[in-house]
This record gives C-alpha cells, structure tokens and sequence, in this order.
C-alpha cells in the first residue's frame, strides 16, 4: 500500500492517538503473552522457567549442587502428533454455483480454477501449517490478505498471535472488535520501499532463540534452548489501525503509524466484507475457542502442570537412586579426614583410614525406592493422555498392550479425531475465510484480463485469462466433510462399491467415455498416463459449442455420443436461461450429431 498523499494537516493527533491506543493495548495484552512465552518454552523443553510477577520469564535455579534438574518432555510429542494429524487437513475450496445452470456451474468452474491457481501461488498449504503451528502452541493464529500493489496480485500471510492487537480481550471474535491493530516490525528500507517514506530505524526487541537456560544433575549440566529477547538495529515498528465501519465512517478506517510519521489514513481499503462491504483482511485460527476470550487455549497450557509434576517425579526418583548407587556415609567426628573422602569419595580398591579407637565408618542405609515413586509416574503419563486427547496409539505409535481388537483399535483412533474436531473445524473455517477473501479481492482489484496457469497435479496445466466479471460467485465450500476419514483411499472404495453396485452404469450396464473420465477424475487419475486425453478434449470442445452454437461445426472426428450427452445435460440445465433460437439451434445440432452415430452402425 502505498503512501497516501491527502494526509490531513491534524496527522500528528492521529499519530499519538495511534500510538497511545497500541500502548494501552500492549498493556492489557501482557498476560496472555507470558502465557505464549512460557508454552514455546515448554515445548522447547525449557522446563524450569516461570512467569513472575514482575512480567517476565524467569528461570528457576538449582537449591542444591546434588539435584537432579532434568527435562523428561512430553509435551513435544504431544504437540508434534497433534500437529501431524492437523496438517492432514487440507479441504480443498471449490466455488458453488448460484444455480444448476450451464453458465452459472461453468462460472464456478473457472472461478474454482482460479482459487485453486491462487493457493498454489500464494502456497496456503505451507501457510496454513504455519499458522497451525502458532495456534497449537500458543492458541491462535491469523491470516492476512491484502492486495499486494507491486505484484498486483493477492498477497496471503500468516500473523503470529504477537502481532496482532484487539481492543477487548474479551470479545468473541473479530468481527466483534471495533478495531484491531497489526504491528509488525520492518526495516527501514521495506518501510520505504512499500509506503515511500522515509523513517529513522531504531533498535527494536524482539523474540529469539537462546541457550542460556541450565538443566543437569549431580556433576554435570547442560544447556537447552529458551525464548528471550533480542534487539534488531535499523528496525520499524510500523502500527496498521483497522476501524470497523461506523456512521461517521461507512467505509472504515485505516491508519498506518510509523514511529512519529503518519503513513496512510483513509479508508478501509479491502471490501472482503459480505455484499462488498469493507472488513477487516484478517481470519482468525485457533486451537481451542474459548468462551467470552478473543484467544484460543493451547493444549499446551493444560499440560503444563502435568508436565513440572512429572519432571519433580522422575528427578527425585534419580535422586534415590544416586543415593543408593553412591551410598551417603556416616563417620564420626574426627575419626577420618572428611575433606578427602568429600573430593575423592569411595572409589573402589580405596583406603579408608580412620582414627585408632574411633568407630568404623560405614553406608547409611537408605532401604528401597518407594512404590509410591512408580505409581505416581504411571499416574501421571495416564493424566498426559486426559489432558492432551492424544493418546498413547496415536503419539507412540504403539497398541495398548491391553487391546488386541481391530474393532477397539479402531473406536481409539476415531476417538483420538474426535478430541482435535474442534481444531479441524477451525483450520477449515479459516480456509474457507481466507478463500472467500481471495475471490473478493480479484473481484475488487482486477480491471483487465489477468493470466493465470493452474497444475492440476496430473502432469497437466492449464492456462486462462480472467477479470473480474468472471468471479461472481464467493460461495465457497469444501468437496469433504473430513479430511480425516475422507481420504483418497475411502473414496476410492466407495468408487468400486458404485461401480459393483452398478449405480454409475447406464440400463446397459455399460459405463459411457464421459462417465469413465469423471470416475478416473475422481479417483485422482483424471489424466493418468494421458490414457483420457481424447476423451477430455472432447468433453472441453462440447462445453465450448454449447457457448457459442451458431459457429458450432460438427466434424467428423467428433465422439458424436459425448457431444449428444454434453448438449443434452446443458439444455436440460439452463432451459429457463435459454432463449427460443438458442435452445432450437441446440436441439438441431444434437440431431445432426444423433443422425451421424445411426449412419455409422
């Protein structure tokens, strides 16, 4: 977005109202960040850090040279597992006509295409596990599309929870906010290459990975990475206020605050709303939505406590066993040189000299590790798999020992879906956000014919030009309910389960050419081996005529019976849309191709 020159006089109110409003808004925002601090900290497996009053992260040191101070972590895989299942989920978007007729399902068609070219460009699939990745360890994530000016394209991007600000809390979602803020942090030159102004850079904190944080055991330490804070020189912050639209402002308000310089103030300038309203560019992810809380919850702060309670168990578990392997030695006073024994302890093949008289010096006994050590530890690893909803099968990749039924290894691992359904619908409502933003984008910024080349993932490409014209549809839905259970395999069998029930044959029990190639589309070898190359040409040239019928011409190496199936189902779909002329012309071409096929038999 570049630079808007009619900045009013009044700019620097607007400036320190910005910047005001972003400070106020940090404040109130700060718990919530130690909380995502301190999760990307315990996935990490810095373990020993808390989050103090003071309103920062802060680590936990030892009490005593002797303890044991590892990280045995399970929340990793938690997250891990849960993330390998959610990025399963990837719906593909397709476009829903306005009605059954020919030119409004083709419009879909093309617009479908140009979705689908447009998530490959924009690679929404990398996007949107990144933004999984946020919302599993933090709670939320957000997309952002926009309209990018230098490359006259959609730009789609994922915003970490950080960056984003909104003015309460505890507003349900966005569209509940009066505003949000978008603060991100740039260097100078993308400051002046994207709004062509010139701001001073200056040092700014941010997040990085450190090594600092200690863990280890008796005689020995190693260290393992935090979050902390580090400062990037010649940096931006450059603040994007988004105002919903108000009487005073129908269509929004965007102010864009850089420092002490005013970017850009006017309207809101994306009409991805409903109806071509202007809205807030943003669709918000989460992992689990909370009730009255603008932030989703994280697994990972359930886990938490489960996770310091195992670490505390398992540490002092070793610790018995030190003391057992090492023994802990009893002497009395005087009867042996104590700084000897403290540096060299009881080495074997060791000399014990003790003082004449004195008594023998000799091993405590510290009896046996409790039971209540074990039964505390298996407590425990249960209450990881209550906590998290991952289970054992699904994180270990292991049965239970106790389960040898397929029907029950089955019931565990729909049960493991169920747990994440809330998260699967999150990820494909915010696709479907996002999608919709898209078509509403081109719908809005394209003002002539734009080239688009589409991989259909069968060694195949497609290339076609568009305009805005062409997107009048933004009814966007997904060919799947889950993606989970719906996978290529399932709707293969279902496939050979019609075809064996003989539901997609004609009163023949013969499979027509234009039937085979949707079969084939559907089973994901629409182009396989080039083996329905012909067929789909035939199918496209069809398709064309039925367009434009007066230059129609039937020639001889036409497949006259898909042209006769191809016009039949476009006159019974469109009837009402049809003019008389048109709808005769149709009527005569299929004749003509229906007298063609009883003269070659």
């Amino acid at each position: 977005m570049q630079n808007n020159n009619n900045i009013p006089q009044f700019a620097e109110d607007i400036v320190n109202d910005v910047n005001k409003d972003f400070a106020e808004r940090q404040k109130m925002r700060r718990p919530y960040e130690l909380q995502w601090q301190l999760n990307m900290n315990f996935v990490m497996g810095n373990q020993y850090c808390v989050a103090s009053p003071r309103g920062s992260i802060e680590q936990e040191e030892k009490y005593y040279f002797w303890q044991e101070k590892q990280v045995f972590n399970h929340i990793a895989p938690i997250v891990e597992t849960r993330l390998a299942r959610l990025n399963r989920v990837r719906p593909k978007p397709v476009v829903r006509p306005f009605s059954n007729s020919d030119a409004d399902v083709n419009s879909a068609k093309l617009t479908s295409k140009i979705l689908s070219a447009v998530s490959d460009k924009n690679l929404l699939n990398e996007a949107v596990s990144r933004a999984t990745n946020w919302s599993e360890v933090c709670g939320t994530a957000f997309y952002k599309a926009v309209w990018d000016e230098q490359s006259d394209d959609v730009s789609v991007s994922v915003c970490s929870p950080f960056e984003v600000y909104p003015d309460s809390n505890v507003t349900q979602n966005l569209n509940d906010c009066a505003s949000i803020i978008h603060a991100k942090v740039y260097s100078a030159a993308e400051v002046k290459d994207v709004w062509g102004a010139d701001v001073q850079g200056s040092s700014v904190k941010v997040f990085s990975l450190d090594s600092s944080a200690t863990v280890g055991g008796l005689g020995y330490n190693s260290t393992i990475p935090s979050i902390s804070q580090e400062e990037k020189h010649n940096q931006v912050l450059v603040i994007e206020r988004y105002s919903k639209p108000t009487k005073q402002y129908p269509s929004g308000r965007l102010e864009i605050v850089a420092n002490d310089k005013l970017l850009y103030v006017g309207d809101m300038p994306y009409a991805v709303g409903e109806n071509g309203k202007r809205a807030y560019p943003f669709a918000r992810q989460v992992s689990v939505e909370q009730a009255g809380c603008f932030w989703g919850a994280s697994i990972v702060e359930r886990v938490i406590p489960v996770q310091r309670a195992y670490n505390a168990v398992k540490n002092r578990k070793h610790e018995f066993i030190n003391r057992l392997s090492m023994g802990v030695l009893t002497v009395e006073n005087g009867s042996v040189d104590t700084d000897s024994l403290e540096e060299e302890g009881l080495s074997p093949g060791k000399i014990l000299v003790y003082r004449q008289g004195a008594e023998k010096p000799e091993l405590m006994d510290n009896g046996k590790i409790p039971a209540d050590f074990a039964a505390e530890e298996e407590k425990l690893l249960g209450e990881f798999v209550t906590v998290s909803g991952v289970s054992e099968f699904a994180r270990n990749s292991s049965t239970p020992v106790s389960v040898t039924s397929g029907v029950a290894l089955q019931l565990i691992a729909e049960q493991d879906d169920i747990r994440i359904a809330c998260s699967i619908d999150s990820i494909r409502e915010a696709i479907r956000t996002v999608s919709k933003f898209i078509l509403r984008l081109y719908k809005q910024f394209v003002t002539k014919s734009k080239l688009v080349r589409l991989c259909d993932g069968t060694n195949s490409a497609e290339v076609f030009y568009f305009n805005a014209s062409d997107v009048n549809s933004d009814d966007v839905v997904f060919e799947t309910e889950n993606e989970l259970t719906d996978t290529p395999a399932t709707r293969r069998t279902m496939l050979f389960d019609l075809l064996n029930a003989g539901i997609l044959t004609d009163k023949d029990g013969k499979l027509t050419q234009s039937a085979k190639a949707r079969v084939l589309s559907l089973m994901g070898f629409g182009n396989w081996d080039n083996a329905q190359d012909v067929t789909q040409l035939h199918i496209a040239r069809a398709e064309k005529e039925n367009l434009d019928i007066s230059n129609a011409e039937i020639l001889d190496i036409d497949d006259h019976a898909l042209h006769v199936e191809e016009h039949t189902r476009y006159v019974l779909s469109a009837i009402d849309n049809l003019s008389k002329d048109v709808s005769d012309k149709i009527i005569n071409h299929i004749g003509q191709h229906k007298k063609l096929i009883k003269e070659r038999i």
